[in-house]
């Protein structure tokens, strides 16, 4: 599913299928820039019914299901599976990253729409080392299962995890920050550590998204709640602004996701 109009068109297609055929139907997992089509459209389909999920509250790729208990008189859950994937031998691991568990999975024949978010965490158990969870279409589960052997040259098992566990879920730390102003661009790149034009850069290519919506101007102020996502740096939570410095600067207090 490709972004702009190719994604609207589709959202519109899946929703009034599941109308017509009074049954859900599930996309497969959409990027952030897609998904702010989706929230951009949501009204639509109120008379259908429709929510995202990824796996977990904190996924940035999410499956829209269209239909509701409400429309329906059932539920039905989302078709996504976690799969946790470790070294064989941990103490002949390789360090891998994000870019290294996509490649190896795409690499079996699959398509990246498949696949969901991907978390890596060290264990505290030395004899474990890294754990990387893998949210996929249940339908691919299987065969990842069966086919992935090696990450990069790393011998690695696969299992499908029942829940996914607390300690894998990213982590807010409070952080507060002094800014000119509450603009979207003073914001980021304070943060992120841009210079100005850089975040003003990120905002007007759509790399900048506000409660999973692209924002492409400045001039709306931030308000208590906001998430913010950038892409490739991070994502954050506007908690408030605090008081003013002696030079008339704001402290603006954020929730930052590690």
């Amino acid at each position: 599913m490709d972004t702009g109009l190719n994604v609207r068109k589709r959202l519109t297609e899946l929703a009034e299928k599941a109308y017509r055929e009074n049954r859900y139907i599930f996309t497969d997992f959409l990027n952030i820039s897609q998904l702010s089509a989706y929230h951009e459209m949501k009204k639509e389909f109120i008379q259908t019914g429709s929510s995202l999920f990824g796996g977990c509250p904190e996924c940035e790729r999410c499956v829209v299901r269209f239909g509701s208990e409400d429309t329906l008189g059932y539920d039905q859950p989302f078709p996504i599976a976690v799969l946790k994937i470790a070294p064989v031998n941990p103490k002949f691991a390789e360090k891998l990253t994000h870019r290294d568990y996509l490649g190896s999975i795409i690499g079996l024949g699959l398509e990246r729409e498949k696949i969901g978010d991907i978390i890596i965490k060290e264990s505290e158990d030395k004899r474990i080392g890294q754990i990387a969870f893998i949210f996929v279409i249940d339908s691919i589960s299987d065969y990842i299962i069966e086919n992935l052997g090696y990450v990069k040259h790393t011998h690695v098992s696969v299992t499908v995890s029942e829940t996914f566990p607390d300690e894998a879920r990213p982590h807010l730390e409070e952080e507060s920050i002094i800014v000119s102003s509450n603009r979207l661009d003073a914001i980021i790149s304070r943060i992120y550590k841009f210079s100005r034009d850089g975040a003003l850069k990120h905002i007007t290519e759509g790399k900048v998204f506000v409660n999973g919506i692209t924002r492409t101007e400045n001039a709306k102020p931030l308000k208590d709640g906001d998430i913010v996502s950038v892409r490739g740096k991070g994502k954050f939570i506007m908690s408030g602004v605090g008081g003013t410095t002696k030079k008339d600067k704001i402290y603006i207090n954020i929730q930052k996701y590690i």
